[in-house]
């Protein structure tokens, strides 16, 4: 009986193992070849020559040495970064006040607004994108608001094709992404905290300052840094609705994999931005870990 039950038991990890090896397979698959392959084909092609070729002749530095000295790819690089900043403040200040409705003031009417918070997640991006753009055009609908009041006596170029515009349409399209984080956030945090706040004294805005913030600063962290990911190497919203001043460095990768068919130096701007963001998570991480110690 001990043998056939030892056997069992060895069957039934056995049939456990292949079946835990089946589960993963498919996410194992996306992972290390769809994604690490990928990430080092990239990272291979950032040294490579120009040759006119899928993979480039020979190795060199040049592409990255010419990242690094050419001012145009200095300066679309530091707008880059200065208008992601723009969105990602812009975001999260906005941001903030109906996460923090939401979790202390919603009430029923939360689940409503939950989903009223993801329904842009139900339309394309790009059709969102087209959206902001026929509100700021020349004939859209906030010059013809503005003409209707009285405010202006002929439509504005002042709203589209402009890094302000690029900032408010990315501003509106990533709100959901930190909204939600700095949500959960807010709403984990133990009610006896304001309550112990209040009984020795502190006044609504001392006990958001000194407790509420404080303690929400992972979610916001958490918040900042999935908008500022994605909008640094954006290209599609600063191409419609930014014109030739809110030009990013994204716009600048997808023109050399593209019209300029120099795929060596396109993957060397794309390793250039995946090491910032790097840094930037870094950076995050160090601060996450310094926050979460205070609460």
């Amino acid at each position: 009986m001990s043998q056939i039950s030892t056997s069992a038991v060895k069957t039934s990890g056995a049939s456990r193992a292949r079946f835990h090896f089946a589960m993963l397979l498919p996410g194992g698959f996306v992972t290390f070849v769809l994604i690490l392959f990928a990430l080092a084909l990239v990272v291979f092609l950032g040294f490579r020559l120009n040759g006119g070729n899928l993979l480039g002749d020979g190795y060199t530095l040049g592409n990255f040495a010419t990242v690094l000295s050419d001012p145009l790819y200095l300066t679309v690089s530091l707008r880059s970064i200065l208008i992601a900043g723009l969105v990602t403040a812009t975001t999260v200040v906005t941001a903030y006040p109906v996460a923090y409705y939401l979790a202390f003031h919603a009430g029923r009417r939360r689940k409503l607004i939950l989903f009223l918070v993801t329904l842009p997640f139900w339309t394309s991006y790009l059709l969102r994108v087209f959206a902001w753009k026929i509100v700021l055009a020349y004939n859209g609908v906030l010059n013809s608001a503005l003409m209707a009041t009285g405010l202006i006596d002929e439509p504005s170029l002042a709203f589209l094709n402009t890094p302000a515009a690029v900032v408010v349409t990315l501003a509106h399209a990533y709100a959901p992404f930190a909204i939600l984080p700095i949500y959960v956030a807010l709403e984990t945090m133990p009610k006896s905290l304001t309550e112990a706040a209040a009984d020795l004294g502190a006044k609504p805005f001392t006990t958001f300052r000194k407790v509420i913030l404080p303690f929400s600063m992972p979610g916001v962290l958490a918040g900042a840094l999935v908008v500022f990911v994605p909008t640094i190497g954006d290209y599609v919203t600063p191409a419609l609705v930014g014109g030739p001043s809110s030009t990013m460095v994204g716009s600048l990768i997808q023109a050399q994999f593209g019209k300029a068919n120099d795929w060596p130096f396109g993957a060397a701007l794309a390793v250039s931005v995946m090491l910032l963001i790097a840094a930037l998570i870094l950076t995050v991480r160090s601060m996450d870990k310094r926050y979460g110690s205070r609460t």
